[in-house]
């Protein structure tokens, strides 16, 4: 019995570690695409310490173009061991984690108990609504903000829409991925809701890139799973960025895949009855 355990459990290894270099090579074949060897193109300098996908790497990058930053601001953040902002804890930046899951906060406190108690990195466990953001940032309205990333997955539009107490040099916005370049389509709000691992979700890009021009802030690329859209404010773009503002150049399509997950959401018309 044990004999065929191990042999089972030595299959599944080989083929999940198969699985990931067959992931890892078609990745590969996509950044060789003349598209993304344009000058200014962030997806070529994705790279993944702490970030779901290749988010932390285009952070980089980003910064070195606009001059490193050292403060952040973080929506969603799980239990901290995979997001947009723990690589920059880990370099010494510091900043606002707010976490609405208890399970989650509970993790954080005990793995980042060090920056907690040296006041490097603050936690609000709140779950975050278009009516509360701004009361729960109060404290940091008027800050200079260099990284402002929001994963709240249904009501992010509503929520960033909302918060305009904060002016980021750059913000990381998740995006709904099945709607491609020119159309402007947002889920309805429910500030009760969230995500149902459903294909309504969050907001389209071009929803997306409308507010964030309504903000001051301009699309400067997307991460290549189709998941993260990278923003920066107008005035710091100028020809350090591929095209700003384009959709039609930054949009990429939904690829779970390159996650190792299903290919697509489960489509939905609407997730309210």
């Amino acid at each position: 019995m044990k004999a065929r355990l191990k042999r089972f459990l030595d299959t599944l290894s080989r083929n999940s570690l198969v699985h990931l270099l067959e992931r890892e090579r078609h990745a590969a074949e996509l950044r060789a695409q003349p598209r993304y060897a344009l000058p200014g193109c962030l997806t070529r300098h994705e790279h993944r310490a702490f970030s779901q996908n290749g988010e932390d790497g285009a952070i980089r990058e980003i910064f070195g173009r606009i001059d490193h930053g050292q403060f952040f601001v973080e929506i969603g953040v799980g239990d901290g061991s995979e997001n947009n902002t723990t690589f920059l804890l880990a370099q010494g930046w510091s900043g606002v984690w707010v976490e609405g899951d208890a399970a989650n906060a509970t993790t954080i406190r005990q793995r980042f108990a060090k920056p907690l108690a040296s006041g490097q990195l603050v936690l609000i466990e709140s779950f975050v609504t278009a009516e509360n953001i701004e009361t729960l940032l109060a404290p940091w309205a008027g800050r200079d903000v260099d990284l402002f990333s929001l994963d709240l997955d249904r009501n992010t539009y509503h929520v960033w829409k909302a918060l305009s107490s904060l002016r980021p040099r750059v913000s990381v916005v998740e995006y709904n991925p099945i709607f491609p370049p020119g159309v402007e389509w947002v889920v309805d709000y429910a500030a009760d809701r969230w995500w149902n691992g459903g294909s309504c979700y969050g907001a389209s890009l071009s929803a997306l890139a409308g507010l964030a021009s309504s903000k001051g802030e301009l699309l400067v690329g997307c991460d290549l799973t189709g998941t993260n859209a990278y923003f920066v404010r107008s005035d710091l773009c100028g020809s350090r960025f591929l095209d700003p503002g384009n959709v039609d150049t930054h949009y990429e399509p939904c690829r779970n895949y390159l996650q190792g997950r299903p290919p697509g959401h489960p489509r939905q018309f609407s997730d309210l009855s």
